[in-house]
């Protein structure tokens, strides 16, 4: 079953410090580890299977309810959760040779920390914006009772946004 996407690359390419010139290929597989995974945990199956199911004819009228949490708190907590699972993986390409890093002649590879630091910063935006989307929830639990009509096997929506590390 292919899973509906809930942005695009333009989406991503212009809310992001990602080029222009970055093939599709590279990055969609990291929108929808995103969106199935960190995404999906904090709205729940239900509500996540409702607005996949309304993204087709998103801009009917029928549909507003859902387009308000897509625009205003889905496609932003997306952008950032995309950025934070593709940057750790972005100068790597697995090929019929092996596992090659990408270098180029006019520019400086930068190391693990730096990348840390963007996966990190990237994180924190993306929590911000689940946590915008817990509170919108909590408030509009009428509009959209699929946020707490999950059962059996279901993810139920997590109600706190925020990953520390573990803790040993």
């Amino acid at each position: 079953m292919a899973t509906q996407l809930f942005i695009n690359r333009t989406d991503l390419i212009r809310n992001s410090i990602m080029d222009g010139n970055i093939s599709t290929d590279k990055f969609i597989q990291f929108v929808k580890i995103a969106q199935e995974i960190d995404v999906q945990q904090i709205m729940g199956t239900d509500l996540y299977n409702g607005l996949a199911a309304a993204i087709p004819n998103i801009d009917e009228p029928a549909n507003a309810r859902w387009k308000t949490i897509l625009d205003d708190y889905i496609v932003p907590m997306l952008i950032w959760y995309s950025q934070a699972n593709y940057y750790p993986f972005a100068a790597y390409q697995v090929k019929q040779g092996g596992v090659f890093k990408h270098t180029s002649e006019n520019s400086v590879s930068v190391d693990k920390n730096e990348i840390d630091f963007l996966v990190e910063k990237a994180r924190t935006n993306a929590e911000w914006y689940s946590r915008r989307f817990i509170d919108f929830m909590s408030f509009n639990q009428a509009t959209y009772p699929e946020y707490t009509s999950n059962t059996n096997d279901d993810i139920y929506p997590s109600y706190d946004s925020t990953f520390n590390g573990w803790v040993l």
